[in-house]
């Protein structure tokens, strides 16, 4: 019990002290030339926040279900421990499974790059 309470007030000491050097630490004066982005040494060109395409983010996103897929199906005859028969089945069935879901994206228009 004395070893837990010792922990208990070192823990509360240590945890005080992190705080108090935190707040005493911090820099109140904010300036507008610390606050401006740094590239490179120049001044920025345009701004930073830039909308982003939500239809580029989806086609990233399929290409890299698609790509990971192939690399996944091609290596799995070359291991030998599955059969040819078993390899084209399983290649089979994870290509349709794909071949859905594209047909389902296109057929809800997510694919569509302009509406």
């Amino acid at each position: 019990m004395k070893m837990m309470s010792t922990t208990m007030i070192t823990m509360l000491i240590l945890t005080t002290m992190l705080m108090t050097t935190f707040f005493m630490s911090k820099k109140t004066k904010m300036s507008r030339e610390k606050n401006k982005s740094f590239e490179c040494g120049f001044s920025k060109f345009s701004s930073a926040r830039k909308p982003f395409s939500t239809h580029f983010f989806l086609i990233a996103m399929m290409f890299l279900i698609f790509d990971i897929e192939i690399s996944m199906i091609l290596p799995m005859y070359s291991t030998k421990m599955i059969k040819l028969n078993e390899w084209m089945f399983t290649s089979t069935i994870i290509v349709m499974i794909l071949i859905m879901g594209l047909y389902h994206e296109w057929k809800n228009g997510m694919l569509e790059w302009s509406k």
